[in-house]
């Protein structure tokens, strides 16, 4: 009985002598879902913790697999990573900031995963192997693959005014900020464009075109279109019309609105001055009364 409490006694001890990182606490933010389109590339963000601090980035070593079988997806040995995602995919961040973010490119159909992250440390800086390793198995990704590209969506005012600066906003959202979509416009005469690039969170990220331009009456029914294009050549696209009022037009509405406008200032102005006149008329009529 002695002997086997000094044998567990050892080899908890050297435990703790040979995986002192790997007893503290590991954790990891993967989103579960994200939407690829094929053809196009796909940015899975990903960080991870641990209790026991900040690790030199030259000492870790990251990799990406297959859930399913454990065939690894991304490693920095290509020798070692299956033939079908060789060249395709990197991580984006770096392990020693916890971040382990993935870019698969030339998305295929078939690379829906689930994926998962694998985080290896490594003896020494000269890459000695090692067998501390931790898989955040709980923490994976699945790709729902989108065959054709998102459409764009567009926003603008109702109605454009004869020389007055007109704005039309173009956004379409996607899962690959290290290669966004880029936005063109059919109208070339443009007075100015803008882009924006927007964060939405879980992978998702928005590209807002913003186009504005001074109409003239010729330009009334004109069809402006914006496009799309993804990284891989795919692309999508929305189209306005443009109702262009004149100047002219404009002021018919606008000059009898404020002769309206100002009558009824007048006439109200008048009234309150005839109703004074008569309350005061009507109380002199009262102090004579009472005299």
């Amino acid at each position: 009985m002695e002997k086997e409490r000094k044998m567990m006694m050892l080899c908890l001890l050297l435990a703790a002598v040979c995986s002192p990182v790997f007893s503290d606490e590991w954790r990891a933010t993967v989103v579960s879902q994200i939407n690829a389109l094929v053809s196009s590339c796909v940015v899975v963000p990903c960080t991870f913790t641990h209790s026991g601090g900040t690790l030199p980035g030259s000492r870790l070593r990251g990799l990406w697999y297959k859930q399913s079988r454990e065939e690894l997806i991304y490693y920095e040995d290509q020798t070692r990573i299956l033939d079908n995602f060789k060249d395709r995919t990197k991580i984006l961040g770096q392990l020693g900031q916890g971040n382990c973010t993935l870019e698969i490119t030339q998305v295929r159909n078939h690379d829906n995963g689930p994926f998962c992250f694998r985080v290896e440390i490594a003896i020494d800086e000269k890459n000695k192997p090692t067998k501390e390793m931790f898989s955040f198995v709980e923490q994976c990704v699945t790709l729902n693959m989108l065959l054709d590209a998102p459409k764009p969506t567009l926003t603008h005012p109702k109605t454009a005014y004869e020389g007055k600066p007109y704005t039309i906003t173009c956004s379409v959202i996607h899962t690959c900020p290290s290669h966004p979509p880029q936005i063109k416009w059919s109208l070339k005469a443009a007075e100015d464009i803008t882009v924006i690039h927007k964060n939405q969170q879980s992978g998702n990220w928005e590209v807002q075109s913003n186009l504005t331009l001074v109409p003239k009456v010729k330009d009334d029914h004109t069809e402006i279109t914006c496009t799309a294009e993804f990284n891989g050549q795919k692309t999508s696209s929305d189209t306005v019309t443009l109702y262009v009022k004149s100047a002219e037009s404009y002021n018919h509405i606008i000059i009898p609105a404020a002769v309206g406008i100002g009558t009824a200032l007048v006439f109200g102005v008048g009234c309150i001055f005839v109703a004074k006149k008569y309350k005061r008329r009507i109380a002199e009529l009262q102090n004579q009364h009472r005299r």
